[in-house]
């Protein structure tokens, strides 16, 4: 992120995204790494940086979000708005599978963010295994 952070603006962030990522919905508490200030939308797209446009995510979650706002449904092979975090309901457009381990789109938009922005990714699927052997995933 290019543009100044105030402390009070970061810290207002954190809170309304209670320190998960808003796409994988990682908690930093969990990986031990913070998360990152992302520009829903991007700011090489002409994004403010304001708290509506601010939101948390995890490194990878934001590398492979890039400046991507949209992203194709595997579905219906459609173009479909990347999931906002500040906008949307992530139940509307996500769910669990039985286990826990991956994320299910259910909408247009869940399953273009899901490939897009690799939500299932290998690494985050065996770090999501470990979280629910011990009852911290998948988030309430």
């Amino acid at each position: 992120m290019t543009a100044y952070l105030s402390t009070k603006l970061r810290l207002q962030i954190e809170q309304d995204a209670g320190h998960r990522c808003g796409y994988c919905l990682s908690d930093e508490t969990l990986t031990g790494i913070p998360l990152s200030v992302e520009h829903i939308f991007p700011e090489a797209l002409g994004g403010e940086t304001i708290r509506d446009n601010l939101w948390l995510a995890c490194r990878p979650c934001n590398e492979h979000k890039g400046i991507q706002v949209q992203a194709t449904d595997p579905e219906t092979g459609e173009k479909a708005p990347l999931f906002h975090p500040r906008q949307d309901r992530w139940h509307k457009h996500f769910d669990w599978s039985e286990d826990g381990c991956y994320m299910i789109g259910k909408t247009a938009t869940g399953r273009a963010t899901i490939v897009a922005l690799r939500l299932n990714r290998n690494l985050l699927v065996k770090a999501r295994k470990r979280w629910v052997l011990v009852g911290w995933h998948p988030p309430k």
